[in-house]
């Protein structure tokens, strides 16, 4: 998994880890008793949350990073796929009301070498 930052307005909103493998992104936020910055799921277009140990916040993107649809999702719930959909980021519930995401944010993705 890689690490970077996830930015707004050339912003950093939070610290983001990238899911890379097959496995990484199946697994997303399960196991873990909570996460401190968000995670992006390239290529995933619905989730679930079944196991989940907290509620999340998932963001649903454009191919351009463009936020299309914001949820919060308490465990054992399913988000089935939306079209224009291209990727995920989840985080702890709360996160985006904190960070100010909002439905039409154009965001960037700065990976960390």
């Amino acid at each position: 998994m890689r690490s970077g930052w996830l930015l707004r307005d050339g912003d950093v909103i939070c610290a983001l880890e990238m899911a890379d493998s097959f496995s990484e992104k199946a697994k997303g936020l399960r196991g873990r008793p909570g996460c401190e910055g968000a995670l992006h799921l390239p290529g995933v277009r619905s989730l679930h949350t079944v196991a989940m140990k907290f509620p999340v916040d998932v963001a649903f993107l454009t191919d351009e990073l463009v936020v299309l649809r914001l949820a919060r999702m308490p465990p054992w719930r399913v988000a089935f796929p939306r079209r224009g959909v291209h990727s995920v980021l989840e985080a702890e519930a709360g996160s985006w009301e904190r960070w100010g995401v909002r439905v039409g944010d154009q965001l960037v993705i700065r990976a960390v070498e």
